[in-house]
């Protein structure tokens, strides 16, 4: 989703139930990543051990690859404004267990939401106040 907000153009990304993450895990990695240029989270997720950074790096290239191409936004001159991590809905699956029985199994997923902006039009927006 793109929206022109008051301090210049924005492009938010949101990817819903689609992650057999875990909330925590995911949240992990998001912390690492908010608030920082887009060269830099490329490098960070990059380098990170954890499985829930492949994911999280897909949707930052999306999200770039959509502010260049829909609005003509450089990638090189955003930057994370926002990164967030909810909670969503769980996978119910049943497993097989002694004497005939069934045990449920609980998958988490979770909804991911991340928005780049443009640094040189936020500097520019806080040097004319």
């Amino acid at each position: 989703m793109i929206k022109n907000s008051s301090s210049g153009k924005e492009v938010q990304i949101f990817a819903q139930n689609t992650y057999k993450m875990s909330l925590f895990k995911a949240r992990r990695v998001i912390d690492q990543i908010r608030g920082r240029s887009y060269e830099e989270t490329l490098m960070i997720l990059e380098l990170m051990p954890y499985r829930a950074s492949f994911p999280i790096l897909k949707l930052v290239y999306s999200a770039a690859a959509n502010a260049s191409h829909n609005m003509g936004l450089n990638e090189a001159d955003s930057f994370i404004s926002e990164a967030k991590v909810n909670r969503g809905l769980f996978l119910k699956r049943l497993r097989p267990r002694a004497r005939g029985r069934s045990f449920p199994i609980r998958k988490p997923t979770c909804h991911i939401t991340i928005v780049l902006k443009d640094k040189s039009k936020l500097f520019l927006d806080q040097s004319k106040i």
